[in-house]
Formats: structure tokens, sequence, C-alpha cells
């Protein structure tokens, strides 16, 4: 085992920087399928769009429905639960429903580590529940094979103090750190502002231009809350008067004519009436600042490929840009009426106070955080999401929203751009392909160079990978997959070739599953269940026997029907 360990990193230390790619993923959160420009949104993506017309674009590219779900089938190219993440941050007694990344898992960092890269991640890590000091660090980045590290622990809080906030191992507050000063702390630019200084440091210590570098870039944006820069929010004032119905009609037509979409497809129900919303100046401003973040997002995108091209990197960089779930349809904040106040209402903290709430209790100058259709989104002492209806929007055109295995809440744009791996005849290209969040892992192995270990922490099995290599796809080729599958919160599905079957929490209990044939039918609204019965059946039993061996089982954890059930 060990010579095979030793001959895996001397060929890996063979390779020429020429052929082996710096690698770079970027990883939004709670954003829908079409809310960049290149797959049919309205908001300003310019650098992302450009990625992708120097590049390709996957149309059939799914995550987990979830943000720590998806995060852990990144970092370890497995189904969640396989690494031991299979619902939250918490504890279900059960090997897959942990909340904790499993010691039988290897994240990318660390086998890329092995075949000599440097790894850097910047943003939301959200893989293990122990966020603070006090608690032991075994499961934090630079445990796991990051050699650097700016972001937060958990999973979500402020943009203008988030809680959890951490460089390297060191818990810190955003208006106590000498070495980051900005003259507005937003953790957006935060984190885009690491991610090129990180770029920056490592080009000035490799002045050979031999190391590589892997660089994991996790944004919060678009998460709630709706937090954004006023210059941001400017550039949307007035879009979205129109209401849900008319954006969302919009973008089913721009992504039919992009080709992200397919014109036979039938754009799923509709959810929202912006005739009888009684809060239309507050439900606008909501989405406006939600367009406002994206677009932060993207502005940091081109910060960091600016960094690569600057210090000429970017052509053998492969750069891949996805999304962690659908668009979030959960009502954080949005009940209760409230006003802002004129003047601070409580006592300042102190600048080197940490931030512990992820929902802060109040501004850093003494302002009560508050909630409510009197409040409008952007500013510090606002939390609030942006709601059911604009997430629907997002989804455009597909059913459903995060925490759900409908086509909402699994689809993410997948845009990879590599000049020197992907030839330019295929820039611009669409890959109808299916893929998968565990297919990264695969990718970063194949292109490194890295072994991917039988074991490693010590003597531990490492479970093998679940994923595959997608370059064969970027450059036109089918992928070898046999199925891919789903479950969350009890929602499971499986997709063999065009078949998919699905069923909601609740509905798979039942035994109410419902079938689609996704090329005729990805929106979802024509259910052949009834129609197909030997064909469910069979692919029910894969999905079956496949949750028994990825650690599915028991569904949802084992967690109670009643007090789990959301509203629908």
């Amino acid at each position: 085992m060990l010579l095979r360990f030793v001959l895996a990193l001397a060929l890996a230390s063979a390779a020429t920087a020429q052929t082996r790619p710096d690698i770079v993923v970027i990883l939004a959160d709670d954003m829908g399928y079409s809310d960049i420009g290149c797959y049919g949104g309205e908001i300003h993506t310019p650098n992302l769009d450009a990625l992708a017309a120097g590049g390709v674009r996957m149309t059939q590219f799914y995550n987990t429905a979830r943000c720590c779900p998806t995060r852990a089938s990144l970092l370890t190219g497995l189904y969640p639960h396989q690494a031991g993440v299979g619902w939250m941050m918490k504890d279900l007694g059960h090997p897959g429903y942990r909340g904790d990344l499993n010691r039988n898992c290897v994240t990318i960092a660390e086998v890329l580590r092995t075949a000599g890269y440097r790894t850097y991640m910047v943003g939301k890590w959200h893989v293990t529940p122990l966020t603070n000091n006090a608690n032991s660090k075994h499961n934090w980045p630079l445990q796991r094979g990051f050699d650097r590290f700016y972001g937060t622990i958990h999973g979500a809080g402020s943009y203008y103090d988030p809680n959890s906030l951490t460089h390297d191992n060191t818990q810190i507050s955003p208006y106590a750190d000498p070495e980051y000063t900005p003259d507005v702390y937003y953790y957006t630019d935060a984190i885009s502002d690491h991610a090129v200084r990180f770029i920056e440091d490592h080009c000035q210590a490799d002045e050979t231009r031999d190391t590589r570098l892997f660089l994991y870039v996790a944004y919060t944006a678009a998460h709630w809350p709706m937090h954004a820069l006023p210059k941001d929010i400017a550039n949307y004032k007035g879009k979205y008067d129109q209401g849900y119905a008319a954006i969302r009609r919009a973008r089913f037509e721009r992504a039919k004519k992009l080709g992200v979409i397919d014109p036979r497809w039938h754009l799923s129900k509709q959810f929202g009436d912006w005739k009888a919303q009684e809060h239309k100046a507050w439900e606008a401003a909501n989405m406006e600042v939600y367009a406002a973040m994206v677009d932060d997002l993207d502005q940091g995108i081109g910060r960091i490929v600016a960094a690569l091209e600057e210090h000429g990197r970017l052509d053998n960089t492969l750069l891949l840009f996805l999304q962690d779930n659908g668009g979030c349809a959960e009502g954080v904040g949005r009940r209760g009426t409230k006003t802002r106040h004129d003047e601070p209402t409580l006592p300042p903290m102190k600048p080197e106070a940490l931030q512990l709430d992820m929902i802060p209790k109040q501004t850093r100058d003494g302002y009560p955080v508050l909630r409510g259709t009197g409040v409008m989104a952007g500013p510090a002492d606002t939390y609030l999401a942006y709601g059911r209806s604009w997430a629907n929007v997002s989804n455009t055109p597909f059913r459903e929203y995060k925490h759900w295995v409908h086509e909402g809440g699994i689809s993410t744009p997948l845009i990879a751009h590599w000049p020197k791996g992907i030839a330019s005849g295929r820039n611009g290209s669409l890959v109808a392909e299916p893929g998968h969040v565990i297919d990264i892992m695969a990718t970063c192995v194949a292109v490194s160079g890295a072994h991917y270990p039988e074991r490693f922490h010590g003597n531990e099995p490492i479970t093998p990978m679940e994923g595959l290599d997608l370059i064969p796809a970027f450059h036109g080729k089918p992928l070898a997959r046999d199925a891919l599958y789903w479950e969350h919160e009890g929602n499971v599905a499986i997709r063999v070739g065009k078949w998919k079957a699905v069923a909601k929490y609740g509905e798979y209990k039942r035994d109410a599953w419902e079938l689609y044939d996704l090329e005729a039918d990805r929106t979802e609204t024509n259910n052949l269940a009834a129609e197909q019965p030997e064909r469910l059946a069979e692919l029910k039993a894969k999905w079956r026997a496949f949750a028994e061996h990825a650690r599915f089982l028991p569904v949802n954890g084992g967690r109670g029907t009643k007090r789990n059930r959301r509203k629908r």
C-alpha cells in the first residue's frame, strides 16, 4: 500500500505544470437554475457569462437539494450520507446522518495535497456542527487538507457581521482584523478579496510556477438574509415591479433561446399572485436586493478571474461554477410588521467582540435587527428572505425548491472554463449529459494526476468515489453512468437515462411515487406512474438497493414525520 502511494506521488510530481491545471471551484448558495444571465436570468452577470462563452455549460447538472449535503458531496466525491451528512449539522444516530464529515471519506484538498497542490479555501464550510473556538476543530478546513482558510464554519448569518468568522484556525471579528480593513465590511466582498489574496500570495511564493493551486470559493450569496450594498441595489430599482409571473415568463423565453432548456417543455405551475400581493413595494424590494447580491458575487468572480489572468495562470486553470441547491422557499423574517428605528436603542458592540448568532440581535452600532413586512431589505439591521414566490422565479422553469428533489430543488448551472484543457472549438457549447456534484472530486483527481486513496487519516478504509470524471463530457462525449440518486428530508429520487422516479416526504411512505420522462418533460408536468407501473417498480427497487449501499436508510434519518413535514 505504501509503495503504491509513493508511486502515485512520484507520477504526480513528474507531471509538468503545462499538463496539470490550477483548479478553482466556485460554489454559490441558494440560487436557482435561471438566476444568472447565461441560463436565462435578467440579473447582470457578465463575468459568469464570459466564462460560459469561453468554456462549456452543462444543462443537466445536479446538486443534493440542500447546502451542507451538497458541500459534503462536493468535497468528498460521495453521496452525502456516505460522508455522514445526509441531513443537517445534527447527529440523528444513524451512520448516514451524523451531521459531521466522517473519517471514511477524504476531501479534494487532502487528495490534491498528495499530488503537490497548495490548497486554499474561502467562504462557507458548513460540514461540522462544531463551529466555535471552544469545540474540537478536527473537521475544520485546516484539519481536512486546506493550507489556508478565511470564512465561516457555520452555514448562515449577517453579511455585515458573520458569525463563526475564522482566519485559518482562529475566529475573529471583522471589525478587529488588522489584515483586512475595508471601508464597509460585506462578506461577499470579503470572500472575493481573500480569494484574490490567496492567489496573489501563492503566485508570489511560487516563482517557478511549478506548484499548482486548488482554490475552493464557497460564497454565501444569495442565501438569506437579503443583505446588499446600496450601490448594487440601485442598479435594480424598479426592475421587479411587474411581479413574479412576468419575470418568470421572460426568463423562460430567454432560456429557450439560449438552448439551456428544451422548447418542448412546459413552464411548471406559477406560485404567487402579484395582483393579490398586499405589499408589492416590499416584495419587489426583496428581489432587488437578491439580484444585487448575485450581481456582487459576479463582480467578485470577475476579480478572481482577473487575478489569475494577471499572473498568467488563467489559461491553465480549470474553473468550475455551480450552486448548492435550488432557490429557497423558506420564509425567514417575512412575518409581522416592524419599522426601523431612527436612532440606536442598544449599547454598541466592541470591535473585538465575536458575533455568535446566526440571526444577530443588533448591529455593531446598536440598532436592533428587525424582521417583517415594514422592513425594507438590504441594510445590516434587517434579516429577511425573499420568499417562495421569488424562489419559484429563480427556479424557472422547474418545480419545487431547496429541500425537495424535484428538478427545481436539485438543478444547477455548471460552467466549466479551461482554455488549455477544453478545445476552443467547444467555446460556448452546451452539454446535455447528466452530471452531479459527486463528479467534482473525480474530475479534480483526473486532471491533477492525484491518487484517490484506499486508506487515509491513519488506517481508516476510505469509501470509493461515486462520481465520474466530467472532462469527456466537456468534450461532447457520453459518461458511462448507471444512475443518479437522491434522498433529503424524506424526499427521494432516482434518475436512469431519461427516466426519473421521485417522491416527496410523506408520499414516499405512502408509495405515491411519480414517474417522468425528462427528455420530453423535465419540468415534471406529466406524471407517467399510472401508465408505466412496471418501469416505476424497477426504478423504485433500484433506488432501494442503492439506498442500503449508500447509507440513505432509514429515510429521513428516522426523524419524526409530523414535526418535520414542511407545509405546502
